[in-house]
């Protein structure tokens, strides 16, 4: 078995690991709920001892991926995601044996799951580098910005644990009607992952011609039906689907059509889990935080702001101007990607301002954190598929 393979299936083990893990600390949390002390020890030891297997072998995944491609596997969406999956399984083991709560594994394990899910979805090949690319800044800057943003998501997993367990989902309310939207903007990304995995096993494939911003004629191949085109984009493939609208140069009209793909074939998910649970996700969830301690999930969700925060400035701002300077010899550029970079570093700038100077504790607190992960979320999966830059290969 050569590394890039040997790479590939100690992602799989850990994926399966994180899912495993995932229900074990469910046993924990409904041992805490019927307070079997016993048994809440014996689930929690065993959630966290099959996580942290996981998470050796995601590690393993990323050095022998890096021996195989003879560079740190973070220069494509593929490759970033993963690692930003992995980041987020070790900033919550790393929390897990600050405040041993089972809760946030729970929680904090299916976002893994869903990222490298999504991150599985896009092309797993090692490809050589662009020149931009080939710089020992590019591995610091994206390490450190993913390892920020992975330390982040644990705040929104908190505050997402403190909302269901302190808002009345019994009433209709403003609050009621967001958390159930966070709850299906999760499902969209299941979508995604069913949408693309579906027209793969369909062997669905055409091919355009369009004229790119710089006149240039090229070709490009759709994996799903083409809801948006290219500009001034051609049918090659016989029989191809005519595009319902063609979209300016600066949208990637392919990646739209994955994301409103996505979009439709995760609000059918949606629809379906409803009807078969006959009431709000967000209700069937509320139940696991019964036991959760609101105190200690916002101490929880403002520490780690307290450490994502600087970890994310450092590799999304200052480490990427120092590699943007030496790739393209400028330090900022107005790129999709560092505008988004630079709003998700204001908004968390403001969150701890208004914890620390306005006293927003408790919800106000928590609705904060979960909004920056959508920031986030947002940076890597919108502005990635849509905005077309000169990150478009991140």
């Amino acid at each position: 078995m050569d590394m890039a393979s040997l790479s590939s299936t100690l992602l799989f083990i850990a994926f399966v690991a994180y899912l495993i893990a995932t229900f074990l600390f469910g046993g924990a949390v409904k041992s805490s709920n019927t307070q079997t002390t016993k048994s809440f020890d014996r689930w929690g030891k065993l959630a966290i001892t099959v996580t942290i297997l996981g998470f050796i072998a995601n590690i393993g995944y990323f050095i022998t991926r890096w021996i195989a491609a003879g560079h740190a596997p973070v220069s494509n969406l593929f490759e970033f995601t993963t690692a930003f999956g992995m980041m987020v399984v070790g900033a919550f083991i790393l929390i897990y044996f600050i405040y041993k709560t089972p809760a946030l594994g729970l929680f904090a394990l299916p976002i893994a799951v869903l990222i490298i899910a999504y991150a599985s979805m896009f092309p797993t090949e090692i490809t050589p580098l662009i020149p931009a690319l080939k710089s020992y800044w590019l591995t610091i800057h994206v390490i450190t910005a993913a390892m920020g943003e992975a330390i982040l998501a644990i705040s929104a997993v908190a505050g997402f644990i403190y909302l269901l367990k302190n808002i009345d989902l019994t009433k209709k309310s403003k609050e009621r009607f967001w958390i159930e939207a966070v709850m299906y903007v999760l499902v969209l990304v299941v979508g995604f992952v069913v949408s693309t995995l579906s027209f793969s096993l369909a062997d669905y494939s055409a091919e355009y011609s369009y004229i790119s911003k710089d006149e240039t004629e090229h070709n490009i191949e759709y994996t799903m039906p083409a809801l948006f085109g290219m500009n001034e984009s051609v049918a090659i493939t016989e029989g191809a689907l005519d595009p319902l609208i063609e979209m300016p140069p600066l949208v990637n009209a392919k990646k739209l059509t994955t994301v409103v793909w996505s979009i439709l074939i995760g609000s059918v998910i949606y629809l379906l889990l409803r009807l078969i649970l006959r009431k709000r996700l967000a209700t069937v969830l509320q139940p696991l935080t019964k036991k959760s301690n609101s105190q200690l999930m916002d101490e929880i969700g403002y520490r780690s702001v307290l450490i994502g925060f600087p970890v994310f400035t450092l590799g999304a701002l200052i480490f990427a101007m120092i590699w943007a300077h030496e790739a393209w010899s400028r330090f900022w550029g107005w790129d999709p990607k560092e505008v988004w970079a630079l709003i998700t570093f204001l908004f968390y700038a403001v969150f701890l301002h208004l914890r620390l100077s306005k006293g927003w504790e408790g919800k106000k607190s928590a609705w904060i954190a979960l909004i920056g992960f959508i920031i986030i979320m947002f940076n890597l999966i919108a502005v990635n598929l849509i905005l077309a830059g000169l990150h478009s290969y991140a």
